[in-house]
């Protein structure tokens, strides 16, 4: 069976990472290094005070940064001399805020398997990352991949 045909045979198959724990020493060292200091990520006091989320609130990107661990945790490795290269994303929607001290994780589901040219080929993974206790996600993202053969 070709490596195309491998994927192929997955679509519609959904994994789910565990729980990962978001503390603020996490979140403080993700501000540090993408300069993104505001007081609703790193100022615990002021952002109870100040905000609706009754206190600090993991950045976005950092939610969206975690997709990768996520999902080497819980998808299936690749096949020796194959590289996956991350493509981008074409729909990425923030849809709950991730309150420092709330557990997430990565849910992930083959959407699609092209092969783009001979030696490569597409996965379109649908992606969300669940927040414990809430129905409603923190993020929804439609995350493309290049798969590297041959």
């Amino acid at each position: 069976m070709s490596l195309l045909e491998q994927y192929a045979a997955r679509i519609g198959e959904t994994v789910t990472s565990d729980w990962f724990d978001v503390d603020q020493a996490r979140v403080n060292a993700f501000a540090d290094v993408t300069l993104d200091h505001q007081f609703i990520h790193v100022d615990p006091e002021r952002a109870a005070k100040e905000t609706p989320f009754g206190g600090p609130i993991a950045h976005g990107f950092l939610t969206l940064s975690l997709l990768s661990h996520f999902a080497e945790s819980t998808l299936p490795a690749f096949p020796d001399k194959v590289i996956g290269i991350n493509y981008g994303f074409d729909k990425v929607r923030f849809l709950s805020p991730v309150r420092v001290g709330a557990r997430i994780r990565g849910k992930f589901t083959l959407a699609r398997a092209e092969e783009r040219k001979p030696g490569q080929i597409q996965l379109v993974q649908n992606c969300s990352v669940e927040i414990e206790g809430s129905d409603t996600p923190a993020l929804a993202a439609e995350w493309l991949s290049l798969i590297v053969y041959g």
